[in-house]
């Protein structure tokens, strides 16, 4: 089934989209190659996520991702989308602080990176927060459960809200960003109970990761979903291909041909290479009589 939403995906689009009863589809992105064949797909919202700690810099945790790191790869991003919503992660400790450092933070994500939103973990800890960078006019989308940059204090990534009283607190922290101004929110690793509790009381939706199928949308890691990240897989997660394989295979077939003399192949005939070793010094891609003897040329990126 193809979204019925807009040909570009606002914020409001997805209250819409919540009302409706249509679900939100929203994948991990990095750069703008992955970012334009994931746009082309149909995909609603490309998230920014500072997974690209483990994914792409090889972290353990995402607790050393920068800011300038997270505007580099938004900005990459924002470049290959079309249709998406660009929501960008905020960095551990970009915003904790003061609402003055969150505004100031976020300001470089939509001003230097494109984004068109912005995501912050945290419940009523970061209501006043989320408040003023709405009331800024910057649209936030909250995160729940568990939430990757409190690793440590969470003991681990383990399932959270699994008790009575945890669960409350989280359907009132739910509460207090929707009150807050935030658009959205991800709720991850939490009982299927738990997330449909909080989709039910909530106006704007909510979008799992592994938290059951009652989410008014769903989020993974596109290496996840690609099979490209072997290093470790989610339970939750489901591999739609196995790029990594095909990737591998790809390179050793390259490295194969090099090796075994076959690749490249020469275009020319014998008596155009003849004719080319007999000119004084080596042709370039500048020289117009190579060009000739090349055909159309060789496109420079």
């Amino acid at each position: 089934m193809t979204s019925t939403t807009p040909k570009k995906v606002r914020v409001p689009d997805l209250a819409l989209m919540k009302q409706r009863g249509e679900r939100i589809v929203m994948l991990t992105a990095y750069d703008a190659t992955m970012a334009r064949l994931l746009d082309r797909a149909g995909i609603d919202l490309l998230l920014v996520g500072d997974s690209l700690g483990n994914v792409i810099m090889g972290l353990d945790t995402t607790i050393p991702v920068t800011l300038d790191v997270m505007i580099h790869h938004t900005r990459a991003v924002a470049r290959g989308a079309n249709r998406a919503l660009v929501v960008a992660d905020m960095p551990f400790l970009t915003y904790q602080v003061s609402p003055e450092q969150a505004t100031r933070n976020a300001t470089r994500l939509f001003q230097e990176g494109g984004a068109a939103a912005v995501k912050l973990e945290g419940g009523r800890a970061v209501a006043d927060t989320v408040r003023k960078l709405t009331a800024a006019g910057l649209p936030v989308m909250g995160h729940l459960g568990l939430t990757p940059q409190h690793v440590h204090r969470l003991g681990g990534m383990r399932q959270q809200a699994r008790s009575e009283s945890a669960a409350h607190e989280l359907i009132l922290d739910a509460l207090a960003l929707e009150d807050a101004g935030a658009f959205a929110i991800v709720l991850e690793a939490i009982p299927d109970t738990v997330a449909e509790a909080v989709t039910s009381q909530l106006k704007i939706p909510t979008i799992g990761i592994g938290a059951g199928s009652h989410c008014d949308g769903q989020v993974l890691v596109s290496y996840d979903v690609l099979g490209l990240f072997d290093t470790f897989a989610p339970p939750f997660a489901k591999q739609y291909a196995q790029l990594g394989q095909v990737i591998m295979r790809a390179a050793k077939d390259y490295a194969n041909d090099v090796r075994e003399g076959l690749f490249p192949k020469s275009t020319l005939s014998n008596q155009q290479t003849s004719d080319l070793a007999g000119r004084r010094g080596i042709p370039s891609l500048n020289d117009r009589a190579f060009e000739e003897h090349n055909g159309a040329g060789v496109p420079v990126r």
